[in-house]
């Protein structure tokens, strides 16, 4: 959640991060007041507690003439603490609930607007042009089928729209794709992981995933647990009520996990192929440091993802996300994409958020300071998916239906360099 003490300080840096994200503003001020009613009763109920053991030590110093009014006023006591803790705890759980109810407050520079005010802040690599070679490109999906790669067809019939198999080279690719990205987080000082993909509405609603995006989310009634759409989830839970040493550097971990999301809302949008599906795998960084370093991990987090796009040798651009199209507990956003020479336009490959205190203050996750225990920062990045595929295949494909193995991933593949179709 945020920062109460900080929202009292400055209520226009909220208001005006509400606004950016298209939410309510006054919500805010009703916050505020909710606050203030909070800290009034519980005022109160101290007062009167106070009174209450002054009045019960007298009980025993009083002669019998005023033993019956002392303890006359000691049943009032009782009755009216009673009351104002009561009081004192419902207007706790109404500041707590508009609490949880505020996004994350966006940093200085993010971009406001929805989903299409994005910003590009550069291009890396140049889309190859299919009509100077001589041949349309095909999709992934008739580039998959011809490769036996991808298998829609069935998996529809097993599971349902929006599931697949992938098979053969495909399976082998995902598998090369993912260890390549292990690799390089092991080599960056990642601690490799293999999560839950099953979590408890305690650790689901901390990562602030069950707020306006619950909708995304599978949830299993019988046990009340939920699936979780990304390792995120159970890497920031894995510290959760802990005091972290974080005086050695932060603490980094590499998240392998099968991820799942309902897409709700997503009808009509890519139904052909593995571009938005219910189910895929996932590498993913999370990071635990002091916030005075959230900004420069964001950095290093989003360098990482480049260095393994450039492996698999995909054109791509980078953006920063505007603030309506941040997620809950995100600050900042920033989002790879790789080119997608069918569709001519740029598709979301990678992306990294700086959550700064908001997930380790409903988590609980802290660290030892000079001035003692404070909420840690935690940040995220996407370091391969089963999505990039989708841009390997489109992009590195040849007239004859073959694809060339990007170099990076030639050694997860025994050095094959082509893929030929079957």
């Amino acid at each position: 959640m945020i920062d109460l003490r900080a929202l009292r300080e400055d209520p226009e840096r909220v208001r005006a991060s509400q606004r950016a994200r298209g939410e309510d503003p006054g919500l805010v001020d009703t916050l505020l007041a909710a606050d203030e009613r909070r800290r009034e009763t519980l005022a109160r109920f101290e007062s009167l507690r106070a009174e209450q053991k002054q009045v019960s030590r007298g009980v025993g110093k009083a002669s019998p003439e005023e033993r019956p009014a002392v303890l006359a006023r000691a049943k009032e006591l009782a009755e009216q603490v009673k009351a104002a803790e009561a009081a004192a705890g419902e207007a706790g759980a109404e500041v707590d609930a508009l609490l949880y109810r505020i996004p994350n407050v966006v940093l200085d520079g993010v971009p406001v607007g929805g989903e299409d005010d994005f910003v590009v802040l550069r291009h890396v690599g140049t889309p190859r042009d299919f009509a100077a070679e001589g041949f349309e490109p095909r999709d992934h999906l008739d580039l998959g089928e011809g490769l036996r790669a991808i298998d829609t067809k069935r998996g529809t019939k097993v599971a349902g729209a929006r599931f697949y198999y992938l098979t053969g080279i495909g399976a082998r690719l995902e598998l090369a794709l993912l260890n390549a990205a292990v690799d390089q987080a092991v080599a960056n000082g990642f601690t490799p992981m293999i999560t839950p993909t099953l979590v408890t509405p305690q650790t689901m609603s901390g990562t602030g995933f069950l707020g306006s995006h619950a909708d995304e989310v599978y949830h299993l009634p019988g046990d009340d647990l939920y699936l979780t759409g990304t390792s995120e989830v159970a890497l920031a839970g894995y510290h959760g009520d802990e005091i972290l040493d974080l005086s050695d550097g932060p603490l980094r971990y590499a998240g392998w996990s099968t991820c799942y999301r309902r897409e709700a809302g997503s009808y009509g949008k890519d139904t052909r192929g593995i571009i938005r599906v219910h189910q895929f795998n996932k590498v993913e960084m999370f990071s635990y440091v002091p916030v005075e370093e959230a900004e420069a991990e964001h950095a290093r987090l989003l360098a990482w993802e480049e260095e393994m796009l450039a492996k698999v040798e995909l054109p791509y651009r980078v953006i920063d996300t505007a603030a309506g199209d941040l997620g809950t507990s995100a600050a900042r956003k920033l989002d790879c994409e790789a080119w997608l020479p069918t569709q001519s336009r740029y598709m979301e490959v990678t992306s990294t958020s700086n959550c700064t205190t908001f997930q380790a203050r409903r988590l609980g996750t802290r660290e030892r300071a000079e001035s003692g225990t404070r909420p840690v920062a935690t940040l995220n990045g996407t370091l391969a998916t089963t999505r990039w595929l989708v841009a390997i295949l489109e992009n590195h494909q040849q007239a004859d239906g073959s694809v060339r193995v990007p170099a990076g991933l030639r050694p997860y593949l025994g050095g094959l360099e082509v893929i030929e179709p079957v």
